[in-house]
């Protein structure tokens, strides 16, 4: 299994959560981004910066995956692509997403999208916290111990 971090939003406070699990799993890990971004120094690290555009990481992952790889990322997009490929997907707060509920989260997601495109303010996400922090650690470590 090969670990994708989908790096352009990445919380700065997941970095050492992944990087103590990635050090003690031996898991080789691909961070893809449009910039410059550092989980931590790690033999089992690369990271590749791509091209400036939208989906230019999110085309990358998809084009690297494999069947049963695992992807962190908060795109639900990308996580529905992952899924299809038969792969796996974790976003940011810990949620895991599968068959079952990717594409509730899709339709939700467009739902939101076009009420924002019409020009309706919603509120965007709630802040980062801690208890966010826990609740991905949870589910990270629930998933690495289950495929690894």
């Amino acid at each position: 299994m090969t670990l994708y971090i989908d790096g352009d939003a990445f919380p700065n406070l997941l970095k050492p959560v992944v990087l103590r699990a990635i050090e003690r799993t031996f898991l080789t890990t691909q961070v893809i981004s449009n910039k410059k971004i550092n989980i931590g120094k790690s033999s089992f690290i690369n990271y590749d910066i791509v091209e400036q555009g939208a989906d230019e990481a999110d085309n990358k992952i998809v084009e690297l995956l494999e069947e049963g790889d695992l992807v962190i990322t908060a795109d639900i997009p990308l996580a529905n692509r992952v899924i299809e490929k038969k792969a796996h997907a974790i976003d940011h707060r810990g949620e895991l997403y599968t068959e079952d509920n990717i594409k509730q989260y899709l339709a939700i997601r467009n739902l939101m999208q076009e009420i924002r495109d019409s020009g309706e303010i919603t509120k965007g996400p709630k802040p980062f916290s801690q208890n966010d922090v826990q609740s991905f650690a949870n589910c990270f470590n629930a998933f690495l111990q289950k495929y690894l």
